[in-house]
């Protein structure tokens, strides 16, 4: 024991370095803390009837009625206990407080990986502290993206995974592929488990050249072989998890489209390019990996409502006082801010670190590795794929023709695995310098290059900024012109404030350009001073490492500090009850819904908190609901379709004096209720056009493929004494009675979903249809009868078994991988 802790003893002590700085990073946890991440709070209110049933029962049901008129809960929160990777996870996050958990496996995750690669001890700490502390991956804690977050975290031990494999250690890299793997998936962020997938697929292809040209196919087979295996198990202990998502996702809005008359061609196997490119990455705020605020960082007026500005002053001379209040209002009216790039709006650039970027251009001269061209072809492909509609020559092809690359939105966030690339890159130029046979004069006329164009370029930004960069959006004379007419008709005064707001956005971009400057400095003069024997190699990277943390810290502290957290009780009851909440929660009825025009209805879950409602917020809602919503809500409310779907409250807001009111839909149509006729559309688009205007209490609107389901010489209205009632309700059992003296239609205000939804009627499974575009229907036999549906999914229950048997074989693999390797070194 005390020899495994004399060889380890310089990685522990790292990994308890680690351990210290994300704790004095995160000091408020240490005080019982915890962030208040607007995404997270935004989900815990679309979690909220899911987690009420599971303190209740113990389990967590797998479809809730709390958005959108009701959704299976896959994408919100959902339990899978024969995931071994949920467990694994788990034990994590119970550990860890959040955010600690995932910036510490950005850490040894990234360590592991230089680890691999050989990189001494020190230097393996630099890179991964140069990896976890890129803006973006802290940015995005900040933003709640947890699952984001979180996959990126996994991205660099699965990297170091497929190298030891590949190398020869064909079981500990195949096992340790197969975790990293399975706990990538169980991330849940579809998105970058993709963008990974494409810079291992890019990886792959070079290192089977490179097999193929040196002759050893059969060994670099092996290991394929075992990261193929690797792979199988990773999907069986995610089988559940993929299955689920992969079923609802062909429903989903990234699904096809149902309606063919009236969308787009793209439209109809993904999501749509306008969508999709949202937020696009512009060509020239790629400079930001170098100089942060030279797009004037995030999103706001922060840096204009600072008295210090030029815009401050320009309108501190106009009204006469302090103008944060008319900053505030430009802000909100014309769009007024800092950051003057193309996205609709950010939280933040994309900053590698000034040091990294140049260790970077110092790595594409030295360094022999293949692995050099895998990261710079692959970063230069990624760079023109986050650019999308900034630059759609090569964003297009993949869009039209790469397998699922269209059912992903806002392509810039594929910069996240450049984020590892870069500094990797930048780590390797310090290991070739340190241990590669290049003369002393030719590292350093090659660092004095790096640096010169590194270092050059942000000083000639500090020097002119306005000669490269025009600091102006792309509407900036339509916002002149807006603050003309503002200032009735006083031009002069609008160029002046125009002209401030540039000089503004100039300063921040010159001070970022001026700090990254004399970080390139001090790098450079550390491995000069190594280089030419003026500094011993342990205090250099040491320093190195040090002023890495410092760059990068002071950065991300823009973004994601103390501010960022609040005491746990107050996220608890972040969304308080108003008195028309308080009301409607009163309402005894176990199931109805709610339209709240209070808030942006179908972009927001805060009503969710409280009441089932017909709107929300999740970026992969139902493609039918969505549909919906486009055509029957936003540009006016269809009274039928809030009838239909049983909106019994509305709620909205006094304009005079902002008081909340609530009102009682008396038309509502109920839980369910029996038609007198059916009224067959022949598609989509004739089915959407009929509940445009019908009365949903009379009549059912029925595509003609389900014609087959309905017997109408045996149907009836059910007379006067037909009726129908909810009994019971959870959110995956729902029990009706109904009686009539004739078989009827019922339809049923719940959202139709095939993918699990069965119908019993007195214990027997029977067949039911689609109504009304989203409701479910059945055609009831005459009698006294109960009916329910339950929710089954086969692709969990069935999913879950299969999880089970990939959790115990990865185990297994896991175990016998590391027994192998013990027993080599032991006899090595």
């Amino acid at each position: 024991m005390n020899t495994w802790f004399k060889r380890n003893g310089t990685h522990l002590a790292i990994i308890g370095f680690f351990v210290i700085i994300c704790f004095a990073y995160f000091s408020p946890v240490i005080q019982g803390k915890g962030p208040a991440q607007s995404d997270v709070l935004q989900a815990k209110a679309m979690q909220k009837e899911i987690m009420d049933y599971k303190a209740k029962d113990g389990k967590g049901p797998l479809w809730t009625n709390q958005m959108f008129g009701g959704m299976p809960a896959y994408q919100i929160w959902v339990q899978y206990p024969m995931n071994g990777a949920t467990h694994v996870i788990s034990l994590i996050k119970t550990v860890l407080p959040d955010p600690v958990d995932v910036v510490l496996i950005y850490l040894l995750g990234a360590y592991l990986l230089f680890s691999v690669l050989k990189v001494k001890p020190y230097l393996a700490a630099a890179g991964a502290i140069a990896f976890a502390f890129t803006s973006y991956n802290f940015i995005i804690i900040a933003a709640g993206h947890s699952n984001k977050a979180m996959a990126i975290a996994f991205f660099a031990p699965i990297i170091a995974s497929v190298i030891l494999s590949l190398r020869g250690k064909y079981w500990l890299g195949g096992s340790l592929f197969a975790l990293f793997m399975a706990l990538e998936i169980r991330s849940n962020h579809i998105q970058m488990t993709y963008y990974l997938f494409l810079a291992l697929l890019i990886y792959i292809g070079i290192e089977t050249y490179s097999a193929y040209k040196e002759g050893r196919l059969q060994a670099y087979g092996k290991g394929i072989g075992f990261l193929a295996m690797g792979a199988v198990l990773a999907l069986m202990v995610n089988t559940s998890t993929l299955w689920t998502t992969y079923e609802y996702g062909l429903e989903s809005n990234r699904g096809k489209s149902n309606l063919t008359a009236t969308n787009k061609a793209e439209e109809n196997s993904g999501l749509t390019k306008e969508y999709a490119y949202g937020w696009s990455q512009g060509v020239g705020e790629s400079f930001t990996f170098l100089i942060p605020n030279l797009y004037g960082g995030a999103s706001g007026i922060d840096a204009l409502a600072n008295p210090e500005s030029e815009t401050y002053k320009s309108l501190a001379t106009l009204t006469g006082g302090d103008p944060t209040q008319a900053i505030q209002q430009l802000a909100g009216q014309i769009g007024l801010q800092q950051y003057w790039g193309g996205k609709p709006f950010t939280s933040g650039p994309y900053y590698f670190g000034a040091i990294v970027c140049f260790l970077f251009v110092f790595g594409l001269m030295i360094v022999r590795s293949r692995l050099k061209w895998w990261i710079l072809g692959t970063s230069i492909l990624f760079m023109f794929l986050s650019f999308g509609s900034n630059f759609p020559l090569i964003s297009d092809l993949f869009f039209d023709y790469f397998p699922l690359y269209n059912k992903f939105r806002a392509v810039e966030s594929i910069i996240a695995v450049v984020g590892l690339l870069v500094p990797l890159l930048a780590i390797l130029a310090v290991k070739e310098a340190i241990e590669g046979t290049y003369d002393q004069k030719v590292l350093v006329k090659k660092l004095s290059i790096a640096a010169g164009i590194t270092g050059g370029f942000s000083l000639l930004v500090a020097i002119m900024p306005t000669v490269f960069f025009s600091f102006t959006t792309s509407n900036h004379g339509l916002m002149i012109d807006a603050l003309t007419q503002m200032l009735q008709n006083n031009r002069g005064e609008a160029m002046k404030i125009g002209n401030a707001l540039i000089a503004d956005r100039a300063g921040l971009a010159r001070a970022d350009a001026i700090r990254s400057f004399l970080f390139i400095a001090v790098a450079y003069a550390l491995i000069w001073a190594y280089v030419t024997k003026k500094m011993n190699l342990s205090l250099a990277v040491i320093l190195l490492g040090f002023a890495v943390l410092i760059d990068m810290w002071q950065v991300d502290r823009r973004y994601l500090n103390n501010a960022n957290f609040a005491n746990k009780v107050d996220l608890k009851n972040h969304f308080q009850p108003r008195d028309v909440d308080t009301f409607i929660t009163a309402d005894q009825d176990p199931n109805f819904r709610v339209l709240d025009l209070t808030i942006s209805t179908f972009q927001d879950a805060s009503a969710s908190q409280f009441h089932k409602t017909i709107g929300g917020y999740h970026a992969a809602k139902l493609k039918r609901y969505q549909e919906l919503i486009d055509h029957q809500f936003s540009k006016s409310i269809n009274q039928d379709v809030l009838d239909m779907l049983n909106t019994k409250y509305l709620i909205t807001q006094d304009q005079q004096n902002g008081s909340y009111k609530m009102q009682r839909n008396p038309t509502a149509a109920g839980n369910a209720w029996i038609v007198q006729s059916v009224q067959y559309a022949k598609d989509a688009d004739e089915e959407m056009k009929a509940i445009s205007s019908f009365d949903p209490k009379k009549e059912a609107i029925v595509d003609e493929r389900y014609k087959s389901l309905i017997e109408e010489k045996k149907i009836t209205s059910g007379g006067p004494n037909a009726m129908i009632k909810l009994e019971s309700y959870h959110p995956d059992h729902l029990v009706y009675s109904y009686s009539a003296p004739s078989d009827v239609i019922a339809v049923f205000s719940e959202i139709y979903y095939d993918k699990g939804w069965n119908m019993y009627v007195d214990k027997v499974k029977k067949p039911y249809f689609r109504a009304n575009y989203v409701l479910r229907a059945a055609q009831l036999e005459a009698g006294n009868h109960t009916v329910e549906f339950k929710f089954e999914p086969t692709s969990y229950y069935t999913g879950e078994k299969i999880s089970l048997a990939g959790s115990l074989l990865l185990v297994a693999a896991l175990g016998f991988a590391f027994y192998s390797d013990n027993k080599r070194k032991k006899t090595a």
